[in-house]
């Protein structure tokens, strides 16, 4: 059948606003990410100034004691005013006893009042902030001010998040009409493939990401979908067509829509590998330098270990099967299950990775960086197998539609 040309420009125009709209998305995002890091930095500011202060309860004791001493004194000397001689040198006594307590008041006023000074002097070390500057060089918010940046900064999140739901809405309009407009599965060369890989991903992530204690991972997630798309839309376009005959086949949607849901399950898991490794090296509260300053508003690294676990046990079974249709597929057009060709043989390398990953994760000594390590470098073959495969390397899956 004809390719409707009106459906195929519909479908042009809806992956070029997808994008734009996801760049304003990611602007959006990134200002939250900011924003939610100096609302971080107030907060910890706020707390260290409420360190820093010098105890009041140690000076109101000291007072307390000046009075008592004062009180003595004045009782001495009214019993010296009023009594014999005798009584005279048990006043004495006693204003002596009184001058002591006024001693023993005083030296307890300077003990409080050097404990404070140490106080104050330790809170005030500690009181730097992050950015290595003192934390009370800056005006302190109060906890009403604090209530309205939060508010401030959740809508913004809030903005940001509408933003990319639109833009998911342009993205899934322009993969359904490009598929109309060819009548056939919209995922028939190496540019439908981005943009189905990239909204199977962005999917996925407005179902994990969708909680406020997870969307500031935002920007992790737009960056590659956005890098994606921007190749796919430069270097990779093809024009609406019908696929090659050597891809008309049952197999070829069950095959590649696998995979592609599978992929975008992987990229999701593996930005979230890569954000628990950076908050690992900086642990919350221990932040420094300027990747401190990337990793501050990040969840903890359990919930980031926890996405990227179970992202991954949905991208092992589904990538698996696959791969596995792939071969089935093989076999009835090539006549052999497997041909070691280059990209099959990467998709298979992937699939162990992701497998590794999984067991590492649940191996002890393997839980931390080791594993997440794994599961970066499995979404960093699937990246090689897309690109440097399809694109330089010659084989049997060489339908690209570049040419």
């Amino acid at each position: 059948m004809p390719v409707n040309k009106t459906l195929a420009s519909f479908s042009d125009f809806s992956f070029k606003v997808a994008f734009a709209v996801y760049v304003i998305g990611l602007i959006v995002m990134l200002a939250y990410y900011v924003r939610e890091r100096m609302l971080q930095e107030a907060y910890e500011d706020a707390s260290r100034r409420e360190e820093s202060q010098p105890g009041g309860q140690g000076a109101q004791a000291a007072s307390d004691k000046e009075l008592v001493g004062a009180s003595a004194t004045k009782s001495g000397v009214a019993s010296e005013a009023s009594e014999s001689g005798v009584a005279q040198g048990a006043s004495a006594s006693k204003t002596g006893v009184a001058s002591v307590s006024v001693g023993a008041g005083t030296g307890t006023d300077d003990a409080a009042s050097t404990t404070s000074a140490d106080s104050s002097s330790r809170g005030g070390s500690r009181a730097r902030s992050l950015w290595g500057r003192v934390a009370h060089d800056r005006p302190v918010m109060s906890q009403a001010e604090l209530d309205a940046r939060q508010d401030s900064v959740d809508r913004l999140g809030t903005f940001g998040q509408g933003v990319v739901f639109l833009g998911l809405l342009f993205h899934a309009a322009c993969v359904i009409l490009r598929g109309l407009s060819a009548h056939r599965f919209p995922w028939g060369n190496l540019y439908e493939y981005v943009a189905l890989v990239s909204l199977v991903a962005m999917i996925v992530a407005t179902v994990v990401l969708t909680k406020r204690e997870n969307r500031i991972m935002w920007p992790w997630v737009l960056t590659p979908v956005v890098a994606l798309l921007f190749y796919g839309g430069m270097k990779l376009y093809a024009a609406s067509a019908p696929v090659v005959p050597a891809l008309q086949s049952y197999w070829f949607p069950i095959h590649v829509s696998t995979v592609s849901i599978g992929a975008g399950f992987g990229l999701i898991s593996g930005m979230c590998s890569l954000a628990y490794i950076v908050r690992m090296f900086q642990p919350v509260g221990e932040e420094h330098g300027i990747v401190g300053k990337i990793a501050g508003p990040l969840p903890s690294a359990k919930r980031l270990d926890r996405l990227a676990y179970r992202t991954a046990v949905v991208a092992f079974p589904i990538f698996g099967l696959g791969v596995i249709f792939g071969a089935i597929w093989a076999e009835s057009a090539w006549g052999r299950f497997w041909n070691w060709d280059p990209k099959e043989t990467m998709s298979f390398v992937t699939w162990i990775l992701y497998a590794a990953y999984l067991h590492a994760r649940a191996t002890t000594g393997w839980k931390d960086q080791r594993a997440a390590w794994i599961n970066v470098v499995a979404f960093g073959i699937m990246v090689f197998n897309l690109f440097f495969i399809n694109l330089v390397v010659s084989g049997l899956h060489s339908y690209a539609g570049l040419n």
